[in-house]
C-alpha cells in the first residue's frame, strides 16, 4: 500500500479521535503515504499528526451537495492515485469524491444510501452500545487488515503535536499582552452542541477569580472561537481579577488554539474539540460533561479528570435540557472543579 487518503470528519474532536487511525495505518504501511481531504475548520488537526503527509483543504458547506467542486476535487484525487481510502462521515456525500476518483478500496460504515460508494464496509454499532469515538475510527483499519492479513499493536489514545510557528506566535502574543508563561490556566467555555453541553458562565468566572486568589501571579484566558466571545464577555464582566482574565475567544487560530493549550498549567473545559486536543497533547485537564456521555466521548489521557454527575436524567444528548433545569452542569459547583483541578498538581 503507497497512498492512502482519508475523508475527515467535520467536527474537531473527531477529528482528533480519527489520530488513532492514522498512527496504525502507519503502523502497517510504515512507507505509505497517508494525505487527508478536510475543511478548512478541521485542518489543523491534521496538520498536527505526524503522520500525515499531505492536507488537501476543501470549502464542503455542511448540507451542500456541491456537485462541481466534488468533481474538481476528485479529478485532484484521482491524479494522486490512492489505493485506499477511508470515509469517516456517515454522509452519502462524503463518500462521492473517492467513489468519482476511482479509489479502488473504500472503506467505510453502512450510512445513508451509499451501497456501492463504499465497497468495503462495516456495520454501524447501535446507538445503545456505542464505543468511545477513537475506537469506532480505530476498528475501521481492520478493514484493511483483513485483506492483507496483516496484524499490528493499536495505539492508546489520540497525539498531536504543536507546531513551532504556532508556538511562537503564542509565545509573542503572551508577551504583548504581559502574560507569565510559567501560570497559564485555560478556560474554554464553549461547545458548537448547544447549552447542555456548557457549564453557567458565572461558574467560569467563579473558577477564575479563585484560581488567581490562589495563585497571584496566575493569568486565566479564555479560550474558543468567534461563536464563543459573548460566553467569554460573560464571564469577564461577572469577575473581580479582570485584569488577569483575558479574552482570547475568536482571537485565534486552531493552530495558534493547539499551541497555547500545550503550553497550559492546567485547561478546564466542556465536553468540546479542545476537550480533545488538550488530551491528544497530554496536558493536565478537568473536563465537564452534562447531556452528553463521558463513556462515548471521554478525554483519553491519564492527566485528564473527568466531572459528570451522572443523573438520571443524563445523558439525554439533547441540546435543550427537555426537562428545563440543566442540574447536570448547574450542580458542578466551582469548589468541586478546583479541588480537581488542585489534585493535578
Amino acid at each position: 500500500m503507497n497512498r492512502i487518503l482519508i475523508i475527515a470528519p467535520n467536527w474537531i474532536g473527531d477529528a482528533v479521535m480519527s489520530q488513532p487511525l492514522l498512527a496504525t495505518l502507519k503502523t502497517i504501511y510504515p512507507h505509505c503515504q497517508i494525505d487527508v481531504l478536510a475543511s478548512p475548520w478541521v485542518a489543523p488537526i491534521y496538520r498536527a499528526c505526524a503522520e500525515v503527509s499531505q492536507v488537501i483543504e476543501a470549502k464542503l458547506e455542511h448540507k451542500q451537495l456541491q456537485w462541481g467542486l466534488r468533481k474538481l476535487l476528485a479529478k485532484q484525487v484521482e491524479a494522486n492515485q490512492y489505493q485506499a481510502c477511508f470515509v469517516l462521515p456517515n454522509s452519502l456525500k462524503s463518500a462521492l469524491i473517492p467513489w468519482l476518483a476511482n479509489i479502488p478500496v473504500r472503506i467505510g460504515y453502512r450510512g445513508e444510501m451509499r451501497f456501492g460508494l463504499i465497497n468495503t464496509a462495516l456495520d454501524n454499532p447501535s446507538k445503545i452500545n456505542r464505543p468511545p469515538m477513537a475506537d469506532h475510527y480505530l476498528a475501521l483499519s481492520n478493514a484493511l487488515e483483513h485483506l492483507q492479513e496483516t496484524n499490528a499493536s493499536k495505539p492508546a489514545s489520540p497525539k498531536l503535536n504543536v507546531s513551532p510557528v504556532a508556538k511562537q506566535s503564542v509565545s509573542t502574543k503572551l508577551e504583548e499582552a504581559c502574560i507569565n508563561q510559567k501560570s497559564i490556566y485555560v478556560l474554554c467555555p464553549g461547545a458548537e452542541y448547544g447549552a447542555t453541553k456548557r457549564w453557567p458562565t458565572e461558574h467560569f468566572a467563579n473558577l477564575a477569580d479563585q484560581l488567581i486568589s490562589n495563585e497571584p501571579d496566575a493569568h486565566v484566558i479564555l479560550l474558543g472561537s468567534k461563536g464563543d466571545h459573548a460566553l467569554a464577555v460573560s464571564i469577564q464582566a461577572q469577575t473581580q481579577k479582570s485584569t488577569q482574565i483575558h479574552n482570547w475567544c475568536g482571537n485565534t487560530s486552531l493552530d495558534e488554539a493547539i499551541a497555547l493549550i500545550g503550553m497550559s498549567k492546567v485547561l478546564i473545559s466542556n465536553d468540546s474539540g479542545l476537550m480533545h486536543i488538550g488530551a491528544a497533547l497530554k496536558v493536565s485537564q478537568v473536563a465537564i460533561f452534562g447531556s452528553s456521555d463521558p463513556h462515548h466521548t471521554p478525554p483519553l489521557s491519564d492527566k485528564a479528570k473527568v466531572i459528570w454527575l451522572n443523573l438520571p436524567c443524563s445523558p439525554c444528548h439533547k441540546r435543550e435540557c427537555p426537562l428545563g433545569h440543566l442540574k447536570c452542569l448547574k450542580d458542578i459547583s466551582p469548589e468541586t472543579i478546583l479541588r480537581n483541578i488542585q489534585a493535578l498538581y
